[in-house]
C-alpha cells in the first residue's frame, strides 16, 4: 500500500484537527462549534461553504474542469452522551460527552481529502463535502435531506464511511446490497388497576401482563420471522412501581427491533401489535404501542451495484485486493447515511479501525479513534473522486 507523499505530510495535521474535535465533543444537533471549526477549515483551504442544514450541518463544494458530474462524500460530525474514561491528553473535556464512535476522526479524514484536493485539483467535476449532524439516533441525515440538501447540492451519487473495529489497520470491507441494518424503537404503555400487593385479586396486574408481554415478544424472532432472515427484538427499558407493597397502575416497556428488509420489518411491527392487542386483553389492562417516539427510525443501509464497484475500486487501489473484504457479515448496527441512500445511488464502507483489545469498541468509554488510519481514510476519499469524477481534459 503506497500513500502519496502529500498525505503523510498531511497526517500530523489531521491528527491535530481530529484530537482537537475529541476534546471538544457536541452531541446531536449542537455541534456548534464543531461546525464552526470544519467549516473555517473548508474556507481556508478554498472551497465555498454553506451552513445550516439540519441546523449545524457543513457542506463544502469544490468544483475543478469543466465536467457536470458531481460526488458527495459525507461524514458524521456529532458525539454520544457517555462519559470519557480515557486518560490521555485529548480526553473530553466536556462531562457526560465523547467521541465514542470515531465520528471526530472520520470528520478528520474528510478535511484531509478535501485539502489534498483543493491543492491537487487532478479531476474534472464537483465534489460535495457534507458534514453531517445528529447520526446518533436523532437522523440528522433525514434532517438535512428535508431542508433541501439535495436539491442545493444536486450530486449524482452519495457516499460514506465509517471505522469498524477488528477491521485490521490499512483494510476495508464492503458489500453490495444491505450494510446495515433498519432501526426501529417502540414505547409501549400498559394501565391497569392497581392494588395492595397483598390483595392482587382486587385490581389488574400491570407486572404480570408485563412479564407475559415480554415473554411472547421473543417468539417474534423465533417462531414468525423465517430462520433465512435476519432481525433482532430486543426489550430495553422496564419502568414501574415505586414502592415495595403496590402492584402499579402503570408500566412502559421500550424496546428496539433490527432487520434487513421491509417485508420482515413490516411482520415484526404487525406481531408487536398483536401481542400487545391480545395479551394485554387477557388480562383487563389497557395498552397504547407507538413506534418510533423519539426517534425517525432508520431504513437499512443498502449500496447500489455501479457505485459500490466504483467503492471497491477505490479501496483496492489503497489496500490492495487482499486488503478488501468484499463479503462482510452485514452489521445489526444501524446507520442514519441509510436516509441519503434512499434518495441518491451511493456506497457505505468500512475502514479497519484495528483491535478492539482493551475495550476499544465503538460507543465504548475507553474507545478513542486510530489515528494511525487517517491517511488511510483521506486516500481511500481522493481515489474515489478521481476515479467516479476521471482526470481533468
Amino acid at each position: 500500500m503506497t500513500l502519496s507523499n502529500t498525505l503523510e505530510q498531511l497526517h500530523s495535521e489531521m491528527r491535530q484537527w481530529r484530537q482537537h474535535l475529541h476534546r471538544f465533543p457536541e452531541t446531536a444537533f449542537e455541534e456548534t462549534q464543531t461546525a464552526e471549526f470544519i467549516a473555517d477549515k473548508l474556507k481556508s483551504f478554498g472551497l465555498e461553504v454553506h451552513q445550516g442544514l439540519g441546523k449545524t450541518g457543513v457542506v463544502g463544494t469544490l468544483s475543478v474542469g469543466d465536467s457536470d458530474k458531481k460526488i458527495a462524500l459525507r461524514a458524521d460530525m456529532d458525539a454520544l452522551f457517555i462519559q470519557e474514561k480515557n486518560t490521555f491528553a485529548h480526553k473530553s473535556c466536556h462531562d457526560g460527552k465523547m467521541h465514542a464512535c470515531g465520528h471526530d476522526g472520520h470528520s478528520a479524514m474528510l478535511l484531509g481529502a478535501a485539502k489534498y484536493l483543493s491543492e491537487n485539483r487532478n479531476f474534472n467535476g464537483t465534489v460535495y463535502f457534507i458534514f453531517q449532524p445528529a447520526e446518533e439516533g436523532r437522523a440528522g441525515a433525514q434532517q438535512m435531506i428535508t431542508d433541501g440538501l439535495f436539491e442545493q447540492f444536486p450530486t449524482d451519487s452519495v457516499f460514506g464511511m465509517h471505522n469498524f473495529p477488528d477491521i485490521p489497520i490499512g483494510q476495508f470491507a464492503v458489500k453490495t446490497e444491505a450494510m446495515m441494518a433498519s432501526f426501529d424503537c417502540f414505547e409501549i404503555t400498559l394501565t391497569g388497576q392497581a392494588t395492595h400487593a397483598a390483595m392482587p385479586h382486587l385490581g389488574n396486574d400491570t407486572i404480570l401482563t408485563a412479564a407475559q408481554l415480554i415473554t411472547a415478544i421473543q417468539s417474534i424472532v423465533s417462531r414468525n420471522v423465517d430462520p433465512a432472515d435476519a432481525a433482532v427484538v430486543s426489550i430495553t427499558q422496564i419502568h414501574a412501581g415505586s414502592t415495595w407493597n403496590a402492584i402499579p397502575e402503570t408500566v412502559v416497556l421500550r424496546g428496539t427491533f433490527r432487520c434487513f428488509s421491509l417485508a420482515v420489518k413490516s411482520l415484526i411491527a404487525d406481531k408487536l401489535s398483536h401481542l400487545v392487542q391480545h395479551i394485554c386483553t387477557g388480562f383487563d389492562i389497557k395498552a397504547t404501542l407507538e413506534f418510533n417516539p423519539e426517534n425517525a427510525g432508520y431504513p437499512v443501509t443498502f449500496n447500489t451495484g455501479p457505485e459500490t464497484a466504483l467503492a471497491l475500486q477505490a479501496a483496492i487501489e489503497v489496500a490492495g485486493e487482499e486488503g478488501v473484504n468484499t463479503n462482510p457479515k452485514p452489521s445489526m448496527g444501524s446507520e442514519d447515511f441509510a436516509f441519503m441512500l434512499q434518495e441518491k445511488p451511493g456506497c457505505y464502507l468500512w475502514i479497519g479501525n484495528g483491535s478492539s483489545e482493551n475495550s476499544c469498541l465503538l460507543h465504548n468509554p475507553h474507545y478513542d479513534f486510530n489515528d494511525e488510519i487517517l491517511a488511510i481514510g483521506a486516500t481511500y476519499w481522493i481515489k474515489l473522486v478521481e476515479i467516479t469524477l476521471g482526470s481533468k481534459t
